[in-house]
């Protein structure tokens, strides 16, 4: 693929026969359609817009997006519009970040009961975090934060943990005052890590109880009860990965820090490095061994299925708020902490990320691009092409009805 920098739908193009061999029996719907979407992203196959100059008659066609949350190619816009939607919910306090991880040992139970535990994981690091603050102990305050989903590690694998971004103080129980918590230092990560593993616990072992859970393949052992409490035994015993980072600004540092983590998908385009012979080459950041940059290349099929490990349950919500954040108390509970902070009301002005014009995505605004050609007139729309069914994905014959 010399003159073209691989992208992930490159490779789902040229390999997915091969993917399909390997692993197509085990494939989900959900997965079906992901695999699909991205293949014929800004394609033929999704038709597009012809668009000419109206000053030097320079034409452009550009092919639609298939804005799939798992998609590489189309997080940009919904992430702008996304974090124009939060300035105004900011506050002038420091900003804290904390990450919950689930232990490894509990990957593969996670992987094949994905929408009962990830949710389990949301619910979890939520009464975590807000019974800590509340306790007199520690903060003694009604927090508010952020919370968000990935289920990856750099090198593709299975590794579901939480990012919360954390105001640093909360409302004290009598509403009459901000509490804020001590500089550099949010709530003990010690505590926070031992709740938070049996709180998950305690939740996980209902679902068994309850029948919730689905063992499947390698899994299948553990409908034995004495398997099912060997694992427990095990993960009980191991400390859990609760992991605080210092303060990292005010208001004016979060958007740039959210937007880190809010669209995030498994592998962006820009850490592929070749797809050749089969392979697929990659770089990824050794953060056990000083954080150290390297390639990793697998065979094509595989770096599909890792890929496709982390495509969401149907209408899953992978960010969620909690405390005065909570999308029914937000607006209310903000007013409150702001009186409280003696702060103005944030003026909500949009970003220019957010504003700006899609060169893929302005379907909605048809002549509102500028010429890239003489960079004076505009280019408007002549033309919608229609799918184009006959070009594009060919290759995968999944059924995803």
């Amino acid at each position: 693929m010399r003159g073209h920098r691989p992208e992930v739908a490159d490779v789902f193009r040229s390999h997915a026969g091969a993917y399909q061999e390997a692993w197509g029996s085990s494939t989900s719907v959900a997965q079906k359609r992901v695999l699909r979407a991205i293949s014929v992203c800004r394609t033929a196959a999704l038709g597009g817009h012809k668009r000419r100059c109206e000053r030097c008659g320079h034409q452009e066609i550009s092919y639609n997006s298939c804005r799939d949350r798992h998609c590489p190619k189309c997080q940009a816009s919904a992430r702008a519009r996304w974090l124009d939607a939060r300035q105004g919910e900011l506050l002038d306090v420091p900003y804290f970040h904390v990450v919950f991880t689930l232990p490894a040992r509990l990957s593969p139970v996670a992987l094949q009961n994905k929408r009962l535990l990830y949710g389990m994981l949301f619910r979890t690091v939520a009464e975590t975090l807000l019974t800590i603050a509340r306790d007199p102990k520690h903060l003694g305050a009604e927090i508010g934060f952020l919370a968000v989903l990935h289920t990856w590690g750099q090198n593709l694998d299975h590794h579901p943990h939480i990012h919360c971004v954390v105001p640093g103080g909360g409302i004290s129980p009598a509403h009459d005052e901000w509490i804020s918590c001590p500089e550099r230092f949010l709530l003990p990560v010690r505590v926070l890590s031992r709740l938070f593993r049996n709180k998950f616990l305690a939740h996980l072992t209902a679902a068994r109880n309850n029948g919730s859970l689905s063992f499947h393949g390698k899994l299948e052992p553990l409908r034995e009860p004495e398997n099912w409490q060997r694992l427990l035994t095990e993960v009980q015993a191991t400390d859990w990965v609760v992991y605080a980072k210092p303060p990292f600004g005010g208001p004016e540092q979060v958007l740039k820090y959210l937007a880190r983590y809010t669209h995030r998908v498994a592998i962006s385009n820009q850490r592929l490095v070749a797809v050749e012979d089969g392979k697929v080459s990659f770089q990824w950041t050794d953060y056990a061994h000083g954080r150290r940059h390297r390639v990793m290349t697998l065979e094509a099929a595989e770096f599909i299925r890792r890929f496709l490990l982390h495509v969401l349950p149907p209408g899953f919500m992978h960010i969620r708020h909690y405390g005065f954040l909570a999308n029914r108390l937000r607006d209310k509970k903000l007013a409150l902490a702001r009186e409280l902070l003696a702060e103005k009301p944030s003026s909500h002005t949009p970003t220019s990320q957010a504003s700006a014009p899609s060169r893929v995505d302005s379907a909605q605004e048809p002549n509102s691009l500028i010429c890239p050609a003489c960079k004076q007139g505009r280019l408007i729309l002549v033309e919608t092409l229609q799918p184009d069914p006959d070009t594009g994905f060919q290759p995968l014959e999944f059924d995803t009805s």
